[in-house]
């Protein structure tokens, strides 16, 4: 029996395909604090000209802004790829409380894969983290999305 995705996760899914469909890589991040949605956002490299303007490094500016505060204490972060160094970087120093991903990165994750960012002793916040939450969805649309851009 499959189980409903969680709200937060459908929705950054859905800002992941609305990245897709402006010709950024397609992945969402959404931030909520006791279950309230905070923060959406799609990946913005591209548009933004910002090599940094990941979908979770723009969700955890805006929940800051949104929130007033530079420690998202409280707060989950749902994103629909496993995050890089940078952006694991920027969970740890925003104190993100809860850390929910979707497909995994074996070339460019950070969290179980590559540096295994919260695995290492000089990593001063480690979040609860739970892999795979949509992850067949999330892989889907980043595979068609490479695939049109090799076709």
């Amino acid at each position: 029996m499959a189980f409903p995705l969680p709200a937060p996760m459908r929705l950054a899914l859905d800002a992941a395909a609305a990245a897709g469909r402006a010709g950024e890589v397609p992945v969402g991040a959404v931030v909520t604090r006791a279950g309230a949605v905070v923060a959406v956002a799609p990946n913005r490299m591209r548009a933004s000209g910002d090599p940094t303007a990941h979908a979770e490094m723009e969700a955890i500016r805006l929940a800051a802004a949104t929130l007033g505060t530079g420690r998202l204490d409280g707060c989950a972060l749902w994103v629909t790829l496993e995050p890089c160094a940078m952006c694991a970087g920027a969970i740890a120093h925003a104190r993100v409380e809860t850390l929910y991903y979707g497909a995994a990165d074996e070339k460019g994750g950070a969290v179980a894969h590559g540096p295994r960012f919260f695995g290492q002793p000089t990593c001063h916040h480690r979040p609860d983290i739970y892999p795979g939450i949509g992850e067949g969805e999330a892989a889907a649309l980043l595979r068609t999305f490479f695939a049109a851009r090799r076709g």
